[in-house]
């Protein structure tokens, strides 16, 4: 039977629990699948999802430099290909727009994709529309098969407008996990008709149900114990909580807990120091997702401040956010992107203006000493986010489009065989 191939950045990786969600959802789904990764995977952990997926991975040179010979060996293949001329074109279109290496690398790294892929391979489908498609793009025009997308956050609102419309163009179809994507994305298209909105959502079955039992600490006495999960890096505003946490009455008792890795990790770990708050934080660095679930069990809050980017880089609809609220725990985030599509102020959750601290610590201040509205707030939250935010509609969709095109597929192979 023939494959699907999938396109990731990395693989396997922390941050990308949704993805892989996905591939093991579609393999149960009866959907056979080539994972294609630009370039090797280097968390410290992996989740027990990625022991889970069968799946075989064609990893591709991340440099040119990485493998000079393998690369060559493409690119002469490519030149004899009947696809070539039409691919090389789409190349020099995009290398006048960008003349960089990162440009002439996916050229690289699309022609080893199409060099090396086997051919029961049908069709192409790759995440994010920014490095990973370009890559994926070359490969599909030189190879002669057909690709589809699903965009997520950062790859649409960091990618230049032509790069965006260019894409969309050329794809026979796509998918975007958030509303906010969808209408943006729709807006670029030449035929809007060619984008769905399809959740990622939640296999919840890993995840245990809340706890009926409200937590009693209030910060007069035992620590209200606040959470983290994500990325040390500019868009999740861990820079504006540390300012917000600073604010905080000197007699409340709290502790912050964060999980994740991140470029600006050393820098936050300053500023705590800088603000006085170094004992009342614990930085626990990368943890795979059953650390993560045991962490929001003990927690009263979870917290997670997003913003936009200085690049414009922000958050779509994070998983970390579901997955706390799954398990019953209050949230406090932002009024960014996707995040009100999923947490309810002051019903299912709390929000606040990205980017202000103030605000944060007033949030902060009255959340800590407001148990019973924690407890409520992540009742109703579960109840939602189980009831409407489930993976099983979204990774139905997406079997329902990739059988049709293995079901095509198959018929023309027998057509061609008489």
């Amino acid at each position: 039977m023939s494959r699907i191939a999938i396109v990731v950045k990395g693989y396997p990786r922390l941050s990308e629990t949704f993805i892989a969600q996905e591939i093991l959802g579609l393999e149960r789904r009866g959907i056979p699948i080539l994972i294609v990764a630009l370039r090797q995977p280097y968390d410290p952990f992996i989740h027990d999802l990625h022991r889970q997926i069968s799946a075989e991975v064609l990893y591709l040179p991340e440099y040119v430099k990485d493998d000079p010979a393998r690369v060559a060996r493409a690119k002469r293949w490519a030149e004899r290909q009947p696809g070539y001329s039409e691919a090389k074109a789409l190349f020099d279109a995009d290398f006048a727009r960008q003349p960089n290496a990162d440009r002439r690398r996916r050229w690289a790294q699309g022609s080893v994709f199409a060099h090396e892929l086997p051919e029961d391979i049908a069709w192409i489908h790759t995440h994010y529309l920014h490095t990973p498609c370009s890559a994926a793009r070359y490969a599909a025009h030189l190879s002669g098969r057909g690709w589809s997308f699903s965009a997520h956050a950062k790859d649409i609102w960091t990618s230049p407008r032509w790069d965006l419309e260019t894409k969309l163009n050329d794809a026979a179809w796509g998918v975007t996990c958030t509303r906010v994507n969808a209408d943006h994305l729709k807006a670029l298209a030449a035929d809007p008709d060619k984008i769905e909105l399809v959740y990622h959502g939640l296999d919840f079955s890993s995840f245990p149900q809340p706890s009926q039992e409200p937590s009693p600490r209030d910060g007069r006495g035992d620590p209200v114990r606040l959470v983290s999960v994500g990325r040390a890096v500019e868009k999740k505003g861990y820079d504006d909580l540390l300012a917000a946490l600073a604010r905080l009455p000197g007699d409340l008792n709290w502790h912050f807990t964060h999980i994740g890795g991140g470029e600006l990790s050393d820098q936050l770990k300053h500023q705590a120091d800088a603000l006085g708050l170094t004992d009342k934080i614990t930085w626990r660095g990368a943890q795979p997702r059953e650390e993560v679930i045991a962490a929001c069990r003990e927690a009263d809050l979870f917290v997670l401040p997003s913003k936009l980017a200085k690049s414009g880089d922000r958050d779509g609809l994070p998983n970390v956010l579901m997955e706390a609220q799954s398990m019953g725990l209050c949230c406090l985030s932002t009024r960014v992107s996707a995040i009100p599509e999923l947490i309810r102020g002051g019903e299912t959750g709390v929000l606040v203006p990205p980017a202000d601290p103030g605000m944060l610590a007033e949030a902060l201040e009255e959340l800590i000493c407001s148990p019973a509205d924690r407890h409520r707030m992540g009742q109703a939250a579960s109840a939602r986010v189980r009831s409407d935010f489930a993976s099983d509609p979204g990774l139905d969709r997406l079997a329902a489009k990739f059988k049709a095109i293995l079901s095509a597929n198959a018929l023309s192979a027998k057509a061609a065989t008489g």
